[in-house]
């Protein structure tokens, strides 16, 4: 796939933008939506980050932001089992009271790697944000070789998975990782082997990615070929990619978002940062072929050898290799 069918697939997940009425002209001011793969859901393609939520000193402005992003017209949350010990969930259960579980596309993560472990995280996520159902429910941190198979294995997470959707506790299942393209890659395959097939992936998507060990170059072609849902991530690269002096936060979020994603999920953790990255969402128009090629060749020289994207090359954002108890 190259870049003007990038650009083609982009606008052809585009779907009208109003939060209730899809089909509708474009609202002025609305944040797009786009098709998730093939379930048939409407997400925002821009989608709040589970992990800076729980990481204000009040509880009080992390609900703030949730319910402004979702009158917003933000609608897909992202959340993990293990954000903040817990508390990016139990602040997001706080958030979605009142009627706003309803307005919500909600997603959360777990980190169990066999049935049992997988089974007893999946209700305590359920319990945090006071929800009897996930719209998306994702196994966490595909990122050692082995996780594929240990994930399918008899008894593993994959049975828990798809258990909690038959007991309508998920609706659709997907998987995360940031580590590396060819541990997604097998990933998929080892789905196939097992006639299993992910609703959704999360993957990496960054103007530094496209340079080193790409996930746009091998993993995402993949993913729109077989319609499953691209959640994008890490389009400022924990906003390390920032420190390179080479592109502003919205130039990452155009070029991210001009990519065939169903959404782009960023790290929210102030009201400033919300109204920016709403601003980028609601003027969105893709990057034309020439406006990539800049961000392109300003970004080559500082994505050698991965030295922006930190989720790669070393093991500052791996929770489960921190604590190798959550996997069971």
């Amino acid at each position: 796939m190259n870049r003007r069918e990038f650009l083609e697939a982009t606008l052809a997940l585009m779907i009208a933008p109003s939060a209730f009425a899809a089909g509708k002209p474009s609202a002025p001011g609305a944040v797009p939506r786009r098709k998730l793969g093939r379930t048939g859901e409407q997400i925002s393609c821009l989608g709040l980050g589970g992990f800076h939520i729980g990481t204000q000193k009040d509880e009080a402005e992390s609900i703030r932001l949730i319910r402004r992003a979702l009158d917003s017209g933000i609608n897909f949350l992202d959340n993990c089992w293990d954000y903040n010990d817990g508390q990016s969930e139990l602040r997001m259960g706080k958030a979605l009271r009142d009627g706003y579980r309803s307005k919500a596309f909600l997603m959360t993560k777990i980190d169990g790697r066999d049935k049992k472990t997988a089974a007893k995280q999946i209700d305590e996520s359920l319990k945090r944000l006071q929800t009897d159902h996930l719209d998306l429910l994702q196994l966490h941190e595909i990122i050692r070789d082995n996780d594929p198979d240990r994930s399918f294995a008899e008894g593993g997470a994959i049975e828990a998975m798809t258990e909690a959707r038959k007991a309508g506790k998920a609706r659709f299942l997907g998987f995360t990782g940031h580590k590396s393209p060819a541990i997604h890659l097998k990933m998929l395959e080892t789905a196939k082997k097992h006639d299993f097939r992910f609703d959704a992936v999360q993957l990496p998507l960054n103007v530094m990615d496209a340079h080193f060990d790409s996930f746009e170059k091998r993993v995402l072609p993949v993913l729109v070929r077989e319609e499953i849902g691209v959640l994008g991530m890490k389009p400022l690269g924990g906003a390390i990619i920032l420190e390179s002096k080479t592109v502003s936060a919205p130039e990452c979020l155009r070029y991210a978002l001009s990519l065939p994603v169903s959404v782009m999920i960023t790290g929210i953790d102030s009201m400033d940062r919300l109204e920016q990255a709403l601003s980028v969402a609601r003027d969105f128009k893709p990057l034309s072929e020439k406006e990539v090629g800049v961000l392109l060749a300003k970004t080559e020289k500082a994505a050698k050898d991965g030295a922006f994207e930190k989720y790669k090359v070393s093991q500052r954002f791996d929770g489960t290799v921190k604590h190798p108890e959550w996997l069971g």
